[in-house]
């Protein structure tokens, strides 16, 4: 007996799982077994497999987002617009795709729903498009961008989804979200690297001796405590 095929996500269940996984992210709350040393090219972590015009898809959007160089010449999901790691080199679809976000069986419908716009803008503006390749992924760059910007613009159906993924593609580049920090920075996490994000103390630790400002704004209370707490 052949059983029947489960439903689609919807978008509040879209919605409801991207929330949930930034906010695990800016929370600091992953397993430690979401953030392996070893991985493709000795970077990134093990993380799911995407239909390719599903990886396509988003590793399109990332760049729009965060642009980079392409990685290759025949490289498409990569418009090239920039020189230097964008936010694909610096893992945007490894974070989304990580099992401890459990996001990834959303993804599918994600990109369906950016291609879907793709289609529209492309109609709209008389742009042809490669059938060989996904809809977002066949606009040009302009192109991406000018639709992005409408994705992103407050009361567009759907935007906070597409908010949502902007934000993984800004936290793979510029916080490794996917990654322990001072792993990233000896692997030379491209996004980290590319920023200048500094190196921690030898015991693995981070400390600022220096004022940001250059001088010091105000006298510490002689409250605070060794860690830095107000009394």
């Amino acid at each position: 007996m052949l059983s029947e095929p489960s439903p689609r996500p919807t978008r509040r269940r879209l919605l409801i799982g991207l929330t949930a996984a930034v906010a695990a992210l800016r929370a600091g709350e992953l397993p430690a077994e979401a953030t392996p040393s070893a991985g493709r090219a000795g970077l990134l972590p093990a993380s799911l497999t995407l239909p390719d015009p599903t990886t396509a898809t988003l590793e399109a959007f990332a760049d729009t987002m965060v642009p980079g160089e392409k990685r290759h010449g025949g490289d498409v999901a990569i418009a090239g617009a920039a020189p230097g790691p964008g936010a694909v080199q610096a893992g945007a679809v490894e974070l989304l795709t990580l099992p401890e976000l459990g996001v990834g069986v959303l993804l599918p419908e994600l990109a369906l729903l950016v291609n879907t716009r793709a289609l529209a803008y492309a109609a709209t503006h008389g742009r042809i498009l490669l059938p060989t390749q996904p809809p977002f992924v066949a606009l040009r760059f302009t192109d991406r961008t000018a639709l992005a910007g409408e994705l992103l613009t407050p009361g567009v159906p759907d935007r906070q989804l597409y908010v949502l993924l902007a934000l993984f593609a800004a936290a793979a580049f510029d916080t490794a979200a996917h990654l322990h920090t001072a792993d990233a920075l000896r692997q030379r996490h491209p996004g980290l690297a590319w920023i200048g994000f500094p190196a921690p103390d030898a015991d693995g630790l981070w400390r600022f001796p220096d004022y940001s400002y250059g001088r010091r704004l105000a006298p510490e209370h002689p409250l605070t405590t060794p860690g830095g707490h107000p009394a």
